[in-house]
C-alpha cells in the first residue's frame, strides 16, 4: 500500500499501488517506477559483484570504527562533494562503494582513505590522509590535484608519502589568501592502485588566510 505525506506526486510517497507503480526515495529524490517482480538470478558474475559490494560495505564500516584516524566528517563531506560531480546524484557511501567496486573489476587493490585533516595557512593548505597497511605494497606515491572549483582541478603537486605511518601529505603553497580551494588526492606509480578509476580521495575544501 502506498503511503502519502502530501498530494500524490508532490513529495514523500512510498510503497506500491497494486502491481502497477512503486514509489520510493532514491538518493534524495522522490522516484516512481513500474512494479517489477525481481527475477534475482544467481549467476557467477552476479555473485562476484555482490561479493565486491559486501567487501566494500565492510571496508567502509571498518574505516569508520578505527581507533586512530577513522573516516571522519571531513572525509564524508569530501566524498559528498565528489558525488556532485557525477551526472546523477550519489551519496558519499555510494561514491566509496562505487570506487571500491570499480577497482576490483579492474583487478586493482581498493583502499578506503580516511582520517583527513585540512590545515589552512597564509597562502597554504595542507591535506593529510591515512590508509591501511595493505598488500601488495604501501601507497608510495600520489598527487594532489587542486583548483578554485570542484570541476577545475587543473594544478598538480606531488604528495609526500610516509609509509611508516601509512599517510600522505599534500602541501599546497603559493595560494591566494581568502580564496576557497578544492583538492583531491590520487595514487600514482604503483600499478595496483592506478587505473581508469583508481585510488582517489573525495574533494576537500578550505580557504588560506593570513
Amino acid at each position: 500500500m502506498a503511503k502519502l505525506t502530501a498530494p500524490l506526486f508532490s513529495s514523500g510517497e512510498s510503497g506500491a499501488i497494486g502491481k502497477s507503480l512503486v514509489f520510493f526515495p532514491w538518493k534524495g529524490i522522490n522516484a516512481v517506477r513500474q512494479f517489477v517482480i525481481p527475477a534475482n538470478p544467481n549467476t557467477t558474475a552476479q555473485a562476484t559483484q555482490r561479493g565486491y559490494l559486501k567487501d566494500a560495505v565492510d571496508a567502509v564500516h571498518a574505516a569508520q570504527t578505527l581507533a586512530d584516524n577513522p573516516l571522519n566528517a571531513k572525509d564524508i563531506a569530501a566524498l559528498e562533494l565528489l558525488g556532485t560531480t557525477f551526472p546523477t546524484p550519489r551519496t558519499w557511501f555510494n561514491v566509496l562503494c562505487r570506487m571500491w567496486m570499480k577497482m576490483k573489476v579492474q583487478g586493482k587493490t581498493p583502499v578506503v582513505l580516511h582520517g583527513a585533516t585540512v590545515t589552512p595557512g597564509s597562502g597554504t593548505l595542507t591535506l593529510v590522509l591515512y590508509h591501511a597497511d595493505i598488500v601488495p605494497g604501501m601507497i608510495e606515491a600520489g598527487n594532489a590535484y587542486y583548483g578554485t572549483s570542484k570541476s577545475t582541478l587543473v594544478n598538480v603537486l606531488a604528495a609526500t608519502p610516509d609509509t611508516t605511518n601509512h599517510k600522505m601529505t599534500c602541501s599546497l603553497v603559493g595560494l591566494a589568501n581568502g580564496t576557497k580551494y578544492f583538492v583531491q588526492f590520487k595514487a600514482a606509480t604503483v600499478a595496483a592502485y592506478v587505473g581508469t578509476d583508481g585510488l582517489w580521495s573525495g574533494i576537500y575544501t578550505d580557504t588560506p588566510h593570513a
